[in-house]
């Protein structure tokens, strides 16, 4: 017996001659519509449909997962982690996904209360972004890596489980592991 094959959504092509390099996707109802360059050929525009409705059906993948997908669900997240783990002492004022974080998993600015989070974590379990964001939450109540800082972290469950899943992420990609994690307050 065949497996019936996900139905393709209509895709709508808005060609711009002021757009010279970038692609993007939305989706308007039931279609999909991709905006592109003008200058792109066929062949180019086959390519960077099928990549962009790949892209839509990932996001489509985390939101079923339960991951936040857009900034503004990564700030209601941070409060509702804030309220669970942390008395509801600290409530971000933003929370954003970042492109340019490499050696780190997310950071966070306490001056103005804001957080910001690796786009590398967008395919990991929810419980990982969860203990990113409960991490990065804790900052705003304690500045450094001390004891105290670690007992508002531990109040996540699944805090061991998911610096060792991290760690593993980090060992596996060769990457530099996050050393400072360990230092105590003031150093």
């Amino acid at each position: 017996m065949a497996t019936p094959r996900a139905e393709q959504p209509n895709v709508v092509v808005r060609r711009s001659a002021r757009r010279r390099k970038t692609v993007s996707a939305y989706r308007d109802g039931d279609s999909v519509v991709v905006l592109m360059p003008a200058r792109f050929s066929a062949t180019e525009e086959r390519r960077w449909i099928t990549d962009m409705l790949a892209r839509l059906a990932a996001q489509d993948g985390r939101r079923r997962r339960g991951l936040p997908g857009s900034d503004a669900e990564l700030v209601v997240r941070a409060k509702e982690l804030s309220e669970l783990y942390l008395e509801g002492r600290v409530a971000p004022v933003s929370v954003r996904w970042v492109t340019n974080q490499h050696q780190r998993w997310g950071s966070c600015t306490p001056g103005d209360s804001s957080i910001r989070l690796s786009t590398r974590l967008r395919d990991m379990p929810a419980y990982i972004v969860d203990y990113v964001l409960v991490h990065e939450l804790a900052h705003l109540i304690v500045a450094g890596h001390g004891e105290r800082f670690w007992a508002w972290v531990r109040r996540f469950p699944q805090a061991e489980r998911a610096r060792g899943y991290l760690e593993g992420v980090e060992a596996a990609a060769g990457l530099p592991l996050d050393e400072h994690c360990d230092d105590t307050e003031g150093s």
